[in-house]
């Protein structure tokens, strides 16, 4: 039997960019020896970008959809789509046709050469403002220095899944999943595909700073401990360096250049500040492996659908 491909598309206010994916992708499959389903994950989206996904599913069987309760985040979109997909192999990208569809029979040419995972890298856009470039270069240094994993710079959602891996991927019991982390995470027989990104179609970048700077933390507190580590290191650090004020403190003392109070207050503040802090830390690392461990919250509410019934609520089970 001829393969099935699912493409997962999530999608937020991106109701002029619909319709070009999915004539594009139509276009694209047309001329390759798979079949295909698209399924547009409706992130709780404000704008009539639902409606025109429910007119294109009227006219076109290969298109599926999924629509939140309101908007829980792209990553979480990643994850709706991967637990409904049925293809042999999944492919994840964005809608704002920034991740170009032309690059499909690429990623499908090394899934059939028998790679398990083809993920995308995409080059530097120099036409970027220097900031934004910046801060994502900043963001692979610090993920790659914090965690046990090892993204290279550019590492995007645009990627190709098979099987195997989706069904690891649908059982992990993750809260805030981090799809970049956890597909590099997963191991199997993995490829880069370097792209360039096209130019967005139509609307605005969803990513403010606030979302990119919480991406950010979501990925490197999903894959290390660290952080908490650290803190307790720069608890040892001070309440060592404080140790330093008892030789001044006889030094002073001894030669009469002593404040009275100041030093004695001083050291103590120094000590156990620096105390306290080693504390937090140590209570931290474990009070931040059960705060993961036993949050039981939706990782999305499905609203509606044309594949299972509405008002579906997905738990991961702990």
């Amino acid at each position: 039997m001829t393969k099935l491909v699912t493409i997962i598309v999530p999608v937020h206010n991106e109701r002029d960019n619909v319709a070009i994916m999915a004539k594009t992708v139509k276009r694209i499959f047309s001329e390759l020896p798979y079949r295909y389903n698209l399924l547009f994950v409706d992130d709780g989206s404000s704008d009539s970008t639902l409606q025109e996904i429910k007119k294109l599913a009227a006219a076109d069987e290969n298109l599926r959809y999924i629509s939140f309760s309101r908007n829980f985040g792209h990553q979480a979109a990643i994850k709706a789509g991967l637990d409904k997909a049925e293809g042999d192999c999944v492919i994840t990208m964005d809608g704002d046709m920034q991740h170009p569809p032309q690059l499909i029979p690429q990623l499908l040419k090394k899934w059939e050469e028998g790679y398990d995972v083809v993920y995308t890298v995409r080059k530097e856009d120099k036409k970027l403002p220097f900031l934004k470039r910046a801060t994502s270069n900043l963001f692979y240094r610090v993920l790659n220095w914090l965690s046990d994993i090892h993204l290279e710079k550019g590492t995007a959602d645009f990627r190709l899944l098979n099987r195997n891996v989706v069904n690891v991927l649908k059982n992990l019991q993750e809260f805030e999943p981090f799809f970049r982390g956890l597909v590099k995470w997963a191991g199997f027989k993995q490829l880069p595909v370097e792209y360039q990104p096209d130019q967005r179609k139509s609307g605005a970048s969803k990513y403010t700073s606030k979302k990119m700077i919480r991406f950010a933390l979501q990925g490197i507190t999903s894959f290390s401990i660290r952080p908490l580590y650290a803190a307790t290191y720069i608890g040892f650090t001070f309440a060592a360096l404080s140790t330093l004020y008892i030789p001044y403190a006889l030094y002073s003392y001894y030669f009469g250049y002593t404040i009275s109070g100041w030093t004695s207050v001083i050291v103590t503040i120094v000590f156990f500040g620096g105390l306290q802090l080693m504390i937090l830390g140590i209570i931290g690392i474990y009070l931040g492996k059960l705060f993961m461990q036993n949050k039981h919250r939706p990782v999305y509410i499905v609203k509606e659908s044309n594949i299972h019934e509405p008002s579906e609520i997905h738990i991961d089970e702990f």
